[in-house]
């Protein structure tokens, strides 16, 4: 085995692929066999910046891609032009990219384009709709295809990648976002919202942005907290907005003068933790808090009506409900109402993993590099 340092490029452009990556860049920059350089291509900016700071974590080089109303195709073509040089010139032992952003895909198919290994942190989700989740579905799938080492965050995540015949090697790890909300949520962080009484109410911490509930599904969702809030009283909605004017503004048309309605900027990680900490339950799109919330005993309303994540639905931890307003209303009545429905689905075992994947994934790197 070689004592030379291997250079590995760790690339990141947005808030959830900074959380997850957090832990593998520290292990990683911890270990005296690797040279390690974080690239950020700037898909998000405030949002990674937060996440950044919070892991003290520095970029390497910063693409700087963003800019206003960006479409998928700048993103991919900025950053496969932004990497395309650095790669070329660099010529990392390894590049490792997480989940099903544009910038992981992009990312992933520069390094293809100059024949360096590419690593895949939380390989091997699935839907088995290409367009919904879009493009996420899409992007996870063509990355398959590239990858040397696939990191799959669970059993089944492993079965997708043997089932769809691919080429590298496979291996299961757990989920790295455990290992950043187990680091964070040991400080026991909290969620201060100017008027939001956390012992007076229940709070239900809502979250929606998904491109595939843009519109008419947004406006269901929106019209199922409404029915909600009429109902119980003593219910309050915690909903930081996405920044993006097609979600952020019939949201606050529908909700924006409710006493009850907390409508918030995104939360930085901590607070977000906090929030989950004191939430009674969530209602959600979003992929990465199916998997942290079971993790402090929270259930997960998934207002989808696809996951990539099943394994939550099977272990009861997340239920797939969709945007119907009724649909919404029933299922988070159920349980507002009935304790023993929820203490069900706050005690079910967090399928994602134990806290130690980003160890895992070190470990398989030096191997696969023969350090």
């Amino acid at each position: 085995m070689s004592n030379e340092k291997k250079s590995i490029y760790i690339i990141l452009g947005t808030r959830p692929e900074a959380i997850k990556l957090a832990p593998v860049i520290e292990k990683f920059q911890q270990s005296s066999k690797f040279k390690t350089s974080v690239i950020l291509t700037g898909q998000h900016r405030e949002m990674v910046d937060q996440v950044m700071q919070l892991f003290n974590i520095k970029a390497d080089q910063d693409l700087k891609i963003m800019q206003s109303k960006q479409t998928l195709s700048d993103i991919t073509c900025k950053t496969l032009q932004g990497l395309e040089h650095l790669l070329e010139q660099e010529r990392p032992d390894l590049v490792i990219v997480q989940g099903d952003t544009t910038t992981a895909f992009a990312a992933g198919l520069a390094a293809f384009y100059q024949k360096i290994p590419l690593g895949h942190v939380e390989a091997g989700l699935r839907t088995d709709h290409i367009y919904n989740p879009y493009p996420e579905e899409a992007n996870r799938r063509l990355l398959s295809q590239i990858t040397q080492l696939h990191f799959a965050p669970t059993q089944l995540a492993l079965q997708n990648l043997q089932n769809s015949a691919v080429t590298g090697q496979i291996h299961q790890t757990g989920n790295t976002v455990i290992d950043a909300l187990l680091t964070v949520a040991q400080k026991n962080p909290s969620c201060n919202i100017n008027g939001l009484d956390w012992q007076k109410f229940r709070v239900l911490l809502a979250t929606v942005h998904r491109r595939e509930n843009w519109g008419s599904p947004l406006q269901d969702i929106l019209n199922g907290f409404t029915k909600l809030l009429d109902q119980f009283e003593d219910i309050a909605i915690l909903l930081p907005m996405h920044r993006n004017p097609t979600v952020r503004e019939p949201i606050e048309n529908a909700l924006g003068g409710h006493p009850r309605v907390f409508l918030t900027e995104p939360l930085d990680y901590q607070e977000l933790v906090g929030a989950i900490k004191g939430c009674y339950l969530l209602l959600t799109d979003s992929g990465g808090l199916q998997e942290e919330a079971p993790s402090l005993g929270k259930p997960v309303l998934v207002l989808r009506e696809t996951t990539e994540r099943p394994e939550a639905i099977q272990a009861g931890t997340a239920k797939l409900i969709g945007t119907n307003p009724d649909t919404i209303f029933e299922n988070t009545s159920l349980l507002l109402n009935d304790v023993n429905i929820y203490q069900a689905m706050s005690n079910a075992i967090n399928p994602f993993g134990d806290g130690q994947a980003s160890s895992r994934i070190l470990k398989i790197v030096e191997t696969y590099l023969q350090i």
